[in-house]
C-alpha cells in the first residue's frame, strides 16, 4: 500500500493519520478539507462564541502546519470533493482533478440542517456547528443591540447556545415541536423535570410547536410557530445535522443515513473505509448500525480504519447511544433507548434525578440530572452488559454510587 486519502479532517481522520503514522505506514497520505481549519470540535463552538474560551481552544490537535509536518501529510485545503468513484478508488474535486489511492476514509463529518422555510431572512439567523459559525454568532452579540433571541431546537446544541443567550442578559425563548426537553435523549418525565429548571434560570420555552416560517421585521425577525408568531433580534436555528455524503453515489458504499460499516469499519466496498459523524456503525444495544456522534467514538473509529488499512487485527467494539451535557448549572446524562419500556426505576434525592428503564435484565435506559459523577460507573455497567459480560458492579463502584447520592437499595434495584 502505497497512497491513502482522507476525506475530511475531524477528529477520526486525524487520528487515522496519526495512527497510521504510528503504525509505521511510510506511503503518502492525502488528506483532502473543504476549509482551511485544523481538526476542531464542534462541542466547544458555544463557548468561543460566549467569550469562555479563546480561538485556539477550539483546535484539540493543534495548527494545521504542524499537524502536517509531525504526520508528513499532504493537506488539499478548500477542497471539496464533488465524487468518489469507488470502484476505482478514485477521488474527483470540484475542478475536475482526478486521484486515485490504494484505501480511502470517508470522515467528512457532519453538517447542521436547516429546513426549508417559506421565507429564509439573509440576516440575523445562525447555526452552531464550525468555527465559523461561533464567530459570525459572536460578532453579531459584540454589536451590543441584540436583546432577544429564539432557539429553534430544544437539543443539546441549543440549550447551550440558550445558556449563551442568558449569560449576555438576552431575553430567550427555545421552541421546538417535541413537546419537553431533549426528545432524543430525555424520556418525557425528566424532559419536564428539565424544563422546569430552565424555566427557573429566565429562559422561556415554546414548545410542542413546529416552527413554520421566518420573517424580517423591521430590523429584527418574525419566528413563526404553529400556535403563535415570536419577535426576535436573532434567530438559532439547532434543529439537527445530516451527514456530509453528497459525493456519494448509487455505485458507492451502501448507506443508511450514514455510510454503513462493519466492526472493521469497513463499507461495502473494498478498501473504503468511513468513520466519525458520517458513518453508521454498532450500536451495542439494539445490534443494529446508527451514527452516534461522539468525539470519543470519532477518535475510536478512525484508529481502527487505520489498522483494518494495514491488514492488522482490530475490531471497533461499537458504541451505546450517550448525551452528556452541562449548561446552566445543571447537568442532564442519558444511556441508552430512550423509547425502552419496561420497569421503570426512579430516585431523587437534593436535586439529583434519577429514572431507569430496565428490560430483561439489562438497563435499557438511563436519565440522570445534576449527578455526573456517576455517569461513568453507570455506562460502564450498562456497556458491560451489553457486551455480554455478567460481573456485578465493582465494590469499588459501588462506594462511588453511594458516596455521590445513590441508595444501596437503588443500587441493589440497578443490579437485580
Amino acid at each position: 500500500m502505497e497512497k491513502i486519502a482522507i476525506l475530511g479532517f475531524g477528529c477520526a481522520g486525524y487520528h487515522c493519520a496519526k495512527t497510521l503514522r504510528e503504525e509505521g505506514f511510510e506511503g503518502a497520505i492525502h488528506v483532502y478539507s473543504d476549509t482551511d481549519l485544523p481538526p476542531y470540535n464542534p462541542m466547544l463552538t458555544t463557548y468561543y462564541t460566549g467569550h469562555r474560551l479563546p480561538w485556539k481552544a477550539l483546535f484539540p490537535f493543534g495548527s494545521l502546519k504542524s499537524i502536517a509536518q509531525s504526520l508528513s501529510l499532504n493537506i488539499h485545503r478548500r477542497a471539496k470533493v464533488s465524487r468518489l468513484d469507488a470502484v476505482r478508488r478514485e477521488v474527483v474535486l470540484e475542478n475536475g482533478k482526478r486521484s486515485r489511492y490504494d484505501a480511502v476514509l470517508i470522515a467528512t463529518g457532519a453538517r447542521v440542517f436547516v429546513p426549508p422555510l417559506p421565507h429564509m431572512p439573509e440576516r440575523n439567523v445562525y447555526v452552531m456547528r464550525t468555527p465559523a459559525d461561533a464567530e459570525a454568532l459572536r460578532q453579531r452579540l459584540d454589536q451590543g443591540d441584540v436583546h432577544s433571541g429564539v432557539v429553534v431546537g430544544a437539543s443539546m446544541v441549543g440549550i447551550k447556545v440558550a445558556e449563551l443567550f442568558q449569560r449576555a442578559g438576552i431575553r430567550c425563548v427555545l421552541a421546538d415541536q417535541a413537546p419537553t426537553l431533549f426528545p432524543l435523549a430525555a424520556v418525557p418525565e425528566v424532559g419536564r423535570e428539565l424544563g422546569r429548571r430552565v424555566e427557573e434560570k429566565g429562559v422561556c420555552l415554546r414548545l410542542g410547536q413546529r416552527l413554520i416560517d421566518l420573517r424580517e421585521s423591521g430590523d429584527g425577525l418574525e419566528v413563526c410557530l404553529e400556535r403563535e408568531t415570536l419577535p426576535a433580534d436573532v434567530v438559532v436555528l439547532a434543529i439537527g445535522t445530516r451527514p456530509n455524503l453528497d459525493f456519494l453515489d448509487a455505485a458507492g458504499p451502501k448507506v443508511d443515513r450514514g455510510v454503513l460499516v462493519n466492526q472493521r469499519m469497513e463499507t461495502s466496498v473494498p478498501g473504503i473505509y468511513a468513520a466519525g459523524d458520517c458513518a453508521s456503525a454498532l450500536n451495542i444495544q439494539s445490534g443494529n448500525n446508527q451514527i452516534i456522534g461522539l468525539w470519543a467514538n470519532a477518535g475510536y473509529q478512525g484508529v481502527t480504519a487505520a489498522g483494518a488499512m494495514l491488514g492488522k487485527t482490530v475490531r471497533y467494539p461499537g458504541s451505546l447511544l450517550h448525551n452528556i451535557t452541562h449548561f446552566l448549572d445543571m447537568d442532564f446524562i442519558g444511556f441508552g433507548d430512550v423509547h425502552a419500556q419496561g420497569e421503570v426505576l426512579r430516585y431523587s434525592n437534593d436535586g439529583f434525578y434519577f429514572y431507569a428503564v430496565r428490560r430483561e435484565g439489562k438497563l435499557a435506559l438511563v436519565n440522570i440530572v445534576d449527578n455526573h459523577i456517576i455517569s461513568g460507573v453507570i455506562k460502564n455497567y450498562m456497556t458491560r452488559r451489553f457486551l455480554g459480560h455478567e460481573e456485578p458492579i465493582s465494590p469499588m463502584q459501588r462506594v462511588i454510587l453511594l458516596r455521590n447520592g445513590l441508595s444501596e437499595p437503588m443500587i441493589d434495584l440497578l443490579e437485580r
